[in-house]
Order: structure tokens, then sequence, then C-alpha cells
């Protein structure tokens, strides 16, 4: 499933294009830096991110790699404040759930974000373990949850790209791993 339509509101696999907006989406305007804009540009650019939008520009976005031991793993889902609880992170995740290549698709959330907790128990996503010392910052416990078995990997029509040396502080990953 790459796009599906609620209404007038579309879910698209993002673009280069769409990346400076999406940076901006979550964070007030002088927050957005040029190391979160190139954040965005190397996630669109590798065709990781599917966007909630409508013609008057975007509603959400989430973020789909295959760092988490080689499972699809939602780095990021969110959703514009002002829109939330109208479906579009349900349609984000379907969306973002069909294009996965890999039989598992994992994601996770705070303790504290019992929003993002509901909507993942909601369609079906079940907890299955949690992480301490994730977050530096706060300490908080970070929950992790897997897709429900309805979720079948698409098809794989190339090989999946390597994260570039240094990407997000990772070092590259040895040949031979995909």
């Amino acid at each position: 499933m790459e796009e599906l339509d609620l209404g007038e509101v579309s879910v698209r696999r993002a673009s280069q294009a769409d990346a400076d907006a999406l940076a901006a989406i979550d964070v007030p305007p002088d927050a957005v830096t040029a190391e979160r804009r190139s954040g965005f540009r190397l996630w669109c650019g590798q065709g990781d991110v599917f966007m909630a939008e409508t013609p008057s520009g975007p509603l959400g976005f989430c973020v789909l790699d295959y760092s988490f031991f080689e499972h699809g793993f939602i780095t990021r889902l969110y959703v514009a404040r002002d829109v939330r609880g109208k479906g579009i992170g349900t349609g984000l995740l379907a969306v973002t759930s069909g294009s996965c290549v890999t039989p598992k698709l994992f994601t996770s959330a705070r303790l504290s974000n019992h929003a993002m907790q509901r909507l993942l128990q909601r369609v079906g996503w079940r907890p299955v373990g949690m992480l301490d010392g994730l977050n530096d910052e706060d300490g908080e416990l970070e929950l992790f949850y897997l897709c429900p078995p309805r979720h079948t990997p698409k098809k794989a029509t190339e090989p999946r790209r390597r994260r570039p040396a240094g990407d997000a502080g990772l070092p590259e990953r040895p040949r031979g791993l995909r």
C-alpha cells in the first residue's frame, strides 16, 4: 500500500521536495535547524517517510527504517496537534505497515506517551517489551510494540539501502549485512 485517501487527507511516500515542510511540522519555525532539515532530506531521499497531507499542506508523518535488528521499525510518528483523533495516525500506520518489506514491524513509545500507546493498541499492535536507559535526558522507559500478524511484508523490488556511515551517530553496518 503506497497511498491512502481519507477524504481530503491523503497519505503518500514523501519526496525530497517535502523534507523542509516535514521538518517544520512538529516544532516552532525558529526551532528548525539545518541538522533537522538535513535529517528529513536524508529520510525522504531514501524513501523512508510517509506523509499525511491536504491541499493546504502536511498534517503528519511516519518514518520507517530497517535498523532494528534488520526488521522494519517506525522511528517517528507525528500528527499535528490540531488534527489528532481524526484517523490520520491510523492512516499513516496502515500505509507504512503495508509498505514494510520485512515480516516483523516494530515501533516504540515513551511510557508517558499515552496517546501513542492507545493508538497502537486500538489498531492491534501489541506490547512486546520495554527498555530502560534509552532516554538519557529524563530516564523515561521506552515501550516496544509489534505490528499485528495481519502484516505481510511487501516484496522488495530492490535491495534495502545501507545507512551511510555516521548517519545518526551510528557506525556503518558490517559488509554482508543488509
